[in-house]
């Protein structure tokens, strides 16, 4: 299995304070136009559970910055939640 090197990202909390989170994968939704990141914390241990960490994205013009917005419907956390489940189920067969 080849060792590839994840994409990083800086996510402030609510305190200002900055987290490192490794992407796992991005994926866009054709019926509302939105683009989602899903991430995990970077310095956490091989044997942990996972906790994974969904945003709503969109690219800053002319920049490699992005914004980050919290999930708030029901309806847009049972579509993340789905893609996620869908993820670790084809990741879960592949192994």
């Amino acid at each position: 299995m080849a060792l590839e090197e994840k994409e990083r990202i800086i996510i402030p909390d609510d305190n200002g304070e900055e987290h490192l989170f490794e992407v796992l994968f991005t994926f866009d939704v054709d019926q509302t136009g939105h683009s989602y990141v899903a991430v995990v914390p970077a310095e956490q241990k091989e044997d942990e559970e996972v906790e994974v960490f969904a945003f709503r994205y969109e690219e800053k013009e002319n920049d490699d910055d992005l914004s980050l917005y919290h999930i708030e419907s029901d309806e847009e956390w049972d579509m993340v939640e789905e893609v996620l489940n869908t993820v670790a189920d084809s990741e879960e067969l592949s192994e």
